[in-house]
């Protein structure tokens, strides 16, 4: 019996061993096949760089602020007789905008007027008086005062008067009305927002190590989201002596002509100071760009494969970005299609549909 089941176990080991013998080889047969297969290849877009001088730039985030801007209040209380400004409107300096009610102040202006009359006449027979040696110097000095003091409270009231004829300050454009006819105004109450936009500033901050490259009177540029299409152009009006203890950061004001009033305080942009001189630079479509972890790269074809560089780059342009090492001018990039690249994968070159490299684009018009 002992026999016997030794015999069954060394025939069933036997077809288990041929079994695995040649699942075995089946698969060694597989992965020789595979290693014979040849990956097709991978279709992208590639470009070699440009070589161009790139003037060089500063750039930052700018905050618009207009030349001048107030919100104009009242020094004086009292009901409101007019409004004579339209919501939106550009007014000059010294035009009337809110007239106050003055019936009082006219009805004191009045008696005034006459009390200084009076005190002008008893001035003139002092004086008289005085040649005849028939009043005393007091007499000649108490008329005196008192034509001074009454000209200084009809002035006083002419002032007030003056006060409740709120005029603009200075040039501009007004915001929304925040007052009506027959309101009642409190002292500093609001009235309406004044902006002079023509100039207009915008504000900035630089790294302290740009400190040294900065200076009142370089050009700059500004771009906004509200006109892409847009480039407004201006030059650095001053810049502030002191570096910010917060941010480390140069405060700098750019001052840029604004004749349409396309450009709104409050706004923020995209700006360039250029600076003087320019470097040369390899260019390529920012689209060549693989951001990873670890760095920039893009992948290079050598020999119909792709293979992946660390690079560093620069400055951006539009589409196009500079590439200030890692890369040789004569070395063929992919634009588009790196998704599937990896380091030895083929790669088929196809530039029927290559991305934009422009270095100023705009929007299609609407």
């Amino acid at each position: 019996m002992k026999k016997t089941f030794f015999l069954t176990l060394v025939a069933a080991l036997a077809v288990l061993g041929v079994i695995f013998g040649a699942k075995y080889l089946s698969i060694q047969r597989a992965m020789a096949a595979h290693g014979q297969m040849k990956m097709p290849p991978v279709t992208v877009a590639a470009a070699t760089p440009m070589a161009q001088d790139w003037q060089t730039t500063l750039s930052a985030v700018a905050t618009l602020e207009s030349h001048r801007g107030i919100v104009v209040k009242t020094e004086l209380e009292g009901p409101v007789v007019r409004v004579v400004f339209s919501s939106g409107a550009e007014v000059a300096a010294g035009a009337l905008l809110v007239e106050l009610d003055t019936a009082r102040e006219q009805a004191q202006l009045k008696g005034l007027i006459a009390a200084t009359r009076l005190a002008e006449l008893s001035l003139q027979r002092a004086r008289e008086l005085r040649q005849h040696e028939t009043n005393s110097a007091a007499d000649l000095d108490a008329a005196e005062a008192a034509f001074t003091q009454a000209q200084a409270a009809a002035e006083q009231v002419r002032v007030v008067i003056e006060k409740k004829h709120i005029v603009a300050p200075f040039a501009g454009r007004l915001g929304i009305t925040q007052v009506n006819p027959g309101q009642f105004l409190r002292v500093g109450d609001p009235l309406v927002q004044l902006e002079s936009l023509d100039p207009i500033y915008a504000d900035f901050g630089l790294p302290q190590q740009d400190v040294a490259l900065v200076r009142v009177g370089l050009e700059v540029q500004l771009v906004i989201d509200a006109y892409p299409r847009r480039r407004f152009a201006g030059t650095i009006a001053a810049i502030n002596p002191r570096i910010s203890a917060d941010t480390r950061n140069l405060r700098v004001r750019a001052v840029l002509a604004n004749p349409e009033g396309a450009l709104r305080p409050g706004m923020f942009g995209r700006i360039e100071v250029a600076l003087p001189g320019s470097q040369p630079v390899l260019v390529l479509p920012a689209t060549a760009l693989v951001h990873n972890p670890y760095g920039d790269s893009v992948f290079v074809i050598e020999n119909g494969a792709a293979q992946q560089k660390i690079v560093q780059s620069g400055a951006r342009r539009g589409d196009l970005i500079a590439i200030t090492s890692g890369l040789l001018a004569s070395e063929q990039v992919v634009i588009a299609g790196q998704l599937k690249l990896r380091n030895g994968v083929p790669v088929r070159v196809d530039n029927t549909v290559a991305p934009d490299a422009n270095p100023a684009p705009t929007p299609p018009e609407s």
